[in-house]
């Protein structure tokens, strides 16, 4: 892993709303504005630039943590601005905080965890757990 950034620094995100981004749930529209669900996944993209930079050969970027406080909306055709302010490294892990906005309006804020390991050591530890969790599965029947 590198590391060519200092706290405080930025790294932005756009994301024009469209119909897919509704607050949907077990295909029922709840509300026609882009939901908590899909501010989630772009602030996390968002630090994921961060992470994108810092990746050495080998190595695979995996989301620790995530809060989301959901201010106000943001309407569909509105463009969202999100945020990553990088925070802190501890160790392997990179912590943000995250904020989208459209124009003035805060949108939402909260923070990010994404830690950087060894590709081959992550996907052996999912072969374990796929494997343990088929075998759990097998001895119930």
């Amino acid at each position: 892993m590198k590391n060519p950034f200092r706290p405080g620094d930025e790294q932005h995100y756009q994301l024009t709303v469209t119909a897919a981004h509704f607050a949907v749930l077990n295909g029922q529209l709840i509300h026609p504005v882009l939901s908590t669900f899909a501010l989630g996944q772009a602030l996390e993209w968002a630090s994921r630039q961060f992470v994108e930079h810092m990746l050495e050969e080998g190595e695979e970027g995996i989301g620790t943590s995530l809060t989301v406080e959901h201010c106000a909306p943001a309407f569909e055709g509105e463009t969202v601005e999100f945020r990553a302010i990088f925070e802190q490294l501890n160790g392997a892990e990179l912590l943000c905080r995250v904020e989208a906005r459209v124009g003035e309006r805060l949108v939402a804020t909260g923070r990010t965890g994404q830690r950087i390991v060894d590709r081959a050591r992550l996907q052996a530890r999912f072969a374990a757990l796929r494997l343990a969790g088929t075998s759990s599965a097998a001895s119930l029947s």
